[in-house]
């Protein structure tokens, strides 16, 4: 599991862009980086929950006071209020969130990740993206059309078990650049270096 981690340090990014360039010496593909700190804020969720609480909580004062009808409405807006306060906590709101909710969300800011930082415009589709979205405790590794058909889907589990298993030791720069040097390897392999620069910059976009 995938622990949620403060940003990366400068020397954390000089580092993975080191790899992804040491990578690339050998491949005619580009490798790209990103780092989200949360694939969505789920602002929803404390007020739906605020809403829902703040809903039940007449009926209980009915049951249980003789507090006047006035007052049990003043102190449903007051628990409404309270309520989402404490909820909009990030550990409680990411607790909040259903796990399949969390994870279609990180696939798609991961998707969107991967058409925003110019992947597909790589020679003969040849880009890799490795994502990571730390609050969603989800990690992937996108590859574009050239490279994607020709590699067997536990390739990319392998890589991204390796990955997450540094990042869940607080390494999250560690699990990048053993990450790079596995998706590297790969491509070496399928795509060689041919001399061509590379389109891509090298480094890790921190979001």
């Amino acid at each position: 599991m995938i622990k949620d981690q403060t940003p990366i340090t400068d020397q954390d990014r000089a580092r993975i862009a080191a790899a992804i360039h040491a990578a690339e010496q050998k491949t005619a593909g580009d490798i790209v980086c990103v780092l989200m700190r949360s694939s969505s804020s789920y602002s929803y969720a404390p007020l739906l929950w605020a809403s829902f609480i703040a809903l039940l909580s007449p009926w209980a004062l009915i049951a249980a006071t003789q507090i006047s009808v006035v007052r049990i409405l003043a102190l449903q807006v007051v628990i409404f209020v309270v309520a989402g306060l404490l909820l909009m906590w990030t550990p409680l709101r990411m607790a909040l969130v259903p796990r399949a909710v969390k994870r279609t969300r990180a696939h798609r800011a991961g998707m969107e990740q991967f058409f925003a930082r110019g992947i597909t415009q790589t020679k003969n589709r040849m880009g890799v993206m490795i994502f990571v979205s730390l609050a969603e405790h989800y990690a992937h590794v996108v590859a574009d059309d050239g490279i994607a058909a020709r590699v067997d889907h536990a390739v990319w589990r392998e890589t991204v078990d390796a990955l997450t298993s540094q990042i869940a030791k607080g390494r999250i720069a560690d699990g990048f650049v053993v990450a790079i040097g596995r998706c590297g390897a790969v491509m070496a392999e399928i795509a060689p270096a041919d001399g061509a620069s590379h389109v891509l910059p090298d480094r890790i976009y921190v979001l």
